[in-house]
This record gives C-alpha cells, sequence and structure tokens, in this order.
C-alpha cells in the first residue's frame, strides 16, 4: 500500500502557467442526470468547474437545463435527446464522464453503448453511477480508451462479481485482471483505494469518514475526477486520479470539524481555495 503524501499533492496541483488558455485545462462532456436523477449530474458539473477544467459540456435531460444554469452558468448544456449535438460534443470532447444520474433502463443502455462505440484511444472515459450499473447487467465490449472506473462497494460487487466482505486487496487486484491494461478503479468505502490495472501496490485514502455518507458525495467526486483528468499533463494519469481523491476527502474532513455532516455542494465550493493553497508551496 502506497501512501498519499504532501509531496505527491505538490507535484500534481501546480500553478498555472501565466500564457494558458481554456482549452489548456480540458475539455469535458458529462452525461447524465436523466430523470428522476438529475441533481447528480449538477453536482458531477459543479465539482469539474470548480476543479479547474477549462470547458464543461453537460448532456442530460432538457427539463434539467435550467435547474443546472442556476447553479452553474458557467457549464454548457444540451438536451439527450439532440443526437447530432451528442455525436458532435462526443468527438470534440477530451473527457468523458459517463453515469452520474443516469436511469439504468433501455434509453440509458442505448446511450452507454453508444458512447462505448464512438469512444477514441486518445480520450479518457470516467464510468460512474448509472453507467456502472448498465455496464455490470449487460456484455457490452469495452472502449479502446482510457477508463476510469468509481464503483462503490455494492456497484463494484455488481462489476466484478465480489461480494462486499470479500473485496479484499489481493481479490480486487485479481479482478482487474478482467479490465484493459491502464484501467484505473476508485474502489470507494470506508478505506478508499486506488488501482491501476496490473499494478499490485495501490493507494489508500487515510482521511475521510461518516460525515460524507449522503447523496451525491461520488457524483461530486466523479466530476472532480474528469476534472483533474483534463489538467495536469505534466504527471500521469493515475496520480492526478490519486491526488483529486484525496482532495475531495481532505475538503470533507476540514469540514466536518464545524459540521455534523458534510454536503458534497460545500466540497465543492473549497475546491478552488485548497487547490491554491496546495499550488502556492514555495510562496
Amino acid at each position: 500500500m502506497k501512501v498519499i503524501d504532501q509531496t505527491l499533492l505538490e507535484k500534481v496541483i501546480v500553478e498555472r502557467t501565466r500564457h494558458s488558455h481554456k482549452v489548456d485545462y480540458g475539455r469535458l462532456l458529462l452525461i447524465g442526470g436523466t430523470y428522476p436523477y438529475g441533481g447528480a449530474i449538477i453536482m458531477a458539473a459543479l465539482g469539474a468547474v470548480r476543479s479547474g477544467a477549462g470547458l464543461v459540456t453537460v448532456a442530460t435531460d432538457k427539463e434539467n437545463i435550467p435547474a443546472l444554469h442556476s447553479h452553474l452558468p458557467e457549464s454548457m448544456a444540451f438536451s439527450l435527446q439532440d443526437q447530432q449535438l451528442l455525436k458532435e460534443q462526443l468527438e470534440k470532447a477530451e473527457v468523458v464522464l459517463l453515469g452520474p444520474g443516469l436511469r439504468e433502463d433501455a434509453f440509458g443502455e442505448e446511450l452507454v453503448k453508444q458512447v462505448f462505440d464512438s469512444l477514441r484511444k486518445d480520450q479518457i472515459l470516467v464510468i460512474d453511477g448509472g453507467a456502472l450499473g448498465i455496464l455490470s447487467k449487460n456484455q457490452f465490449p469495452l472502449p479502446v480508451g482510457q477508463l476510469i472506473l468509481t464503483p462503490h462497494q455494492k456497484e463494484w460487487e455488481r462489476l466484478s462479481g465480489l461480494a462486499i466482505e470479500k473485496q479484499k486487496p489481493e481479490s480486487t487486484f485479481a479482478a482487474l485482471e478482467d479490465f484493459p491494461q491502464e484501467t484505473i478503479l476508485v474502489e470507494k468505502g470506508p478505506a478508499t483505494r486506488i488501482w491501476k490495472a496490473g499494478q499490485s501496490e495501490y493507494y489508500q485514502l487515510e482521511i475521510g469518514g461518516p460525515y460524507q455518507a449522503t447523496g451525491g458525495m461520488g457524483d461530486t467526486l466523479a466530476g472532480m475526477i474528469a476534472g483533474f483528468a483534463g489538467q495536469f499533463p505534466h504527471v500521469n494519469l493515475y496520480e492526478r486520479v490519486v491526488v483529486v481523491t484525496h482532495l475531495h476527502s481532505a475538503i470533507a474532513q476540514e469540514l466536518a470539524q464545524e459540521n455534523y455532516v458534510v454536503l458534497p455542494t460545500s466540497i465543492s465550493q473549497h475546491i478552488p481555495l485548497f487547490m491554491k493553497k496546495i499550488s502556492e508551496k514555495d510562496t
């Protein structure tokens, strides 16, 4: 087991160069929020934008767009029913987050299949929420791009076949062999572990607590992961995922000093401040 320390945080989260542009910080497409789970994709979008993502576009139910823009006017949005726009945005995106608030029905299944079929090798796909459930029930061929999986214990049980009580490090390492090389797994739980397929060593969080046990926590983390995936090219993707997963719980732990429960939207609100403090290590 590897330890996440301040050195790793400072290695990943660095000050932005003076001569940079929004396209340097990731072009993201977030897909989800089908009825009645509209809030999930909004929380994911908040996590992505406030993590520093340069351009964030959300594909969701048309009825969800006004609520999204009331919380986050910085994002772009379009209806999932607009197939032409969906195709165009899938081609443009560098990072795709699929699944927060995605209902596990026939429409959701067709959407997952469409995204899988369209993904290129140079794109990153974060699979979360409903997309994980759909993947576990169907034999869809996995896409060719870089995969990041973000299951909680029950989702990992469905996806890997490992009962929760059997989700030990050696079992998860073996289960990951069934996924494409380089797949990154954020195995969420009381002691979240972050894996890379083919590597027996993993990182484990030593922070966080029950104050995070509330709806939307995973959606926010998924958005943050997508946000970091589109930035910080000076380090590898695995290190970015490790650091942002730690950051999510570190913010929650700090807020829990004065709050009985930490809301996901409160974490999002504090992301820029925490990133600023880490990036200014030398000042």
